[in-house]
C-alpha cells in the first residue's frame, strides 16, 4: 500500500551550511512535524518533514547512519547520498531519546532488509552468463550510503540584547509633575501590555496559518477514508473486515471532526484575542495624545512659572527701595520732630519771660 507513517515527533529543523560546514541553517521557522515513513514495496525506511508543502528533510535510512546527540536537546545524522547533515532541536530531551531509539531500530531493520536482500541475490544467481544482464533490484541503494560521522557540530547561539528605556527628567512644577509620573506610568504599562499582545497576536498568526494547513490535511484525509470505506463496502467477500474497517475509520472521522471543531474553537479565541489587541492599541494612541498635551501644557506652566519668580524679584527689589527710602524720610522725620520740640521750648520760655 506503499509508504506508511509509523512514528511522528515534532522539532525545528536545521542543515549544515553548504559553505562552512561549521554552521547550522534553519530550514524551518517554528517546530514542524518529523515522521519516519516505511515503504513496503521497497522494503526502506524514510524520514520526511514537511514545510507546509515543501520537504525540508528527505533522508533514507541505511546501515551506515550514525545518529548523534551533541546536547539535551539535540541530535543530527549525516546523509551522504542529499550530501547534507540534518540537526533536530527538540523541546525535551525524552523526545531526542525516543527519536534516537526509532532511529536506532529503524536502522537496524535496514541492516537486516539488506542482508535479506543480498541473500536472496545470491541464491538466484547461477555462474552461467546468460543471466548476468539482468539486474536484481535491491530497496537500498549504494548511494544511500553515509560515511560522514566525523562531522563537526557547529554551536547554535542565539543573541538578545535588552532594549533601554529613555528616563524622564524631573518636572519642576510639583502639581504638574505628579501628572506627567502618573501618565507616564499608565504609558509604561500600556508599551508593556503592547508588546506582549504583539508578540501572542505574531504567534496567533502563524498558529492559524499551521492550523489551517492541518484543517486543509484533515478534511482531505476524512475524504481520502470516507472514499477507502465506500470501497470496502463495495467488497462482499470481505464483509468483517470491511465492517470493522468501516467502524475504525468512522472513529478516525469522528476523532477528526472533534479536532476540527477544537481548532475553530481557537481560532475564535485568537480572533477575540486579536480585537482586545487592537482596543488597547487604540487606548495606548489616546493615551500618548493625552500624555503630549501634558508635556504642552507642563512646559507653558514652567514658562509661566518663570515669569512668575522674575517678577517676584522685581518686586521685591522694588519693596526694599521703598524700604530704605522709608527710613531715609523717617531719619529726617526725627530731625524735624527734634528741631521744633527745641523750637517749642524756646518759645516757652519766650513766653515766661515776657
Amino acid at each position: 500500500m506503499g509508504e506508511q507513517p509509523i512514528f511522528s515527533t515534532r522539532a525545528h529543523v536545521f542543515q549544515i551550511d553548504p559553505n562552512t560546514k561549521k554552521n547550522w541553517v534553519p530550514t524551518s521557522k517554528h517546530a514542524v512535524t518529523v515522521s519516519y515513513f516505511y515503504d513496503s514495496t521497497r522494503n526502506v525506511y524514510r524520514i520526511i518533514s514537511l514545510d507546509g508543502s515543501k520537504a525540508i528533510i528527505n533522508s533514507t535510512i541505511t546501515p551506515n547512519m550514525t545518529f548523534t546527540k551533541t546536547s539535551q536537546k539535540f541530535g543530527q545524522w549525516a546523509d551522504s547520498r542529499a550530501n547534507t547533515v540534518y540537526g533536530l532541536g527538540f523541546s525535551s530531551e525524552h523526545h531526542l531519546s525516543k527519536f534516537a531509539e526509532k532511529f536506532q531500530e529503524f536502522k537496524e531493520a535496514a541492516r537486516l532488509a539488506k542482508e535479506k536482500s543480498q541473500e536472496k541475490m545470491e541464491l538466484t544467481s547461477t555462474p552461467s552468463q546468460e543471466s548476468a544482464g539482468g539486474d536484481l533490484q535491491s530497496p537500498l541503494t549504494p548511494e544511500s550510503v553515509n560515511g560522514t560521522d566525523d562531522e563537526r557540530t557547529p554551536d547554535v547561539t542565539q543573541n538578545s540584547e535588552p532594549r533601554a528605556e529613555p528616563a524622564q527628567n524631573a518636572l519642576p512644577f510639583s502639581h504638574s509633575s505628579a501628572i506627567s509620573k502618573h501618565w507616564e506610568a499608565e504609558l509604561a504599562t500600556l508599551k508593556g501590555n503592547n508588546a506582549k499582545l504583539t508578540a501572542a497576536l505574531l504567534e496567533s498568526t502563524a498558529n492559524v496559518k499551521q492550523w489551517k494547513q492541518q484543517l486543509a490535511a484533515y478534511q482531505e484525509e476524512a475524504e481520502r477514508l470516507h472514499k477507502r470505506v465506500t470501497e470496502l463496502e463495495c467488497v462482499s467477500s470481505q464483509a468483517n473486515a470491511v465492517h470493522t474497517h468501516k467502524t475504525e475509520l468512522n472513529q478516525t472521522i469522528q476523532e477528526l471532526e472533534e479536532t476540527l471543531k477544537l481548532k475553530e474553537e481557537e481560532i475564535e479565541r485568537l480572533k477575540q484575542e486579536v480585537a482586545n489587541a487592537r482596543e488597547l492599541q487604540e487606548q495606548r494612541d489616546s493615551l500618548t495624545e493625552k500624555l503630549q498635551e501634558v508635556e504642552i501644557r507642563n512646559k507653558d506652566l514652567e514658562g509661566q512659572l518663570s515669569d512668575l519668580e522674575q517678577r517676584l524679584e522685581k518686586s521685591q527689589n522694588e519693596q526694599e527701595a521703598f524700604r530704605n527710602n522709608l527710613k531715609t524720610l523717617l531719619e529726617i522725620l526725627d530731625g524735624k520732630i527734634f528741631e521744633l520740640t527745641e523750637l517749642r521750648d524756646n518759645l516757652a520760655k519766650l513766653l515766661e519771660c515776657s
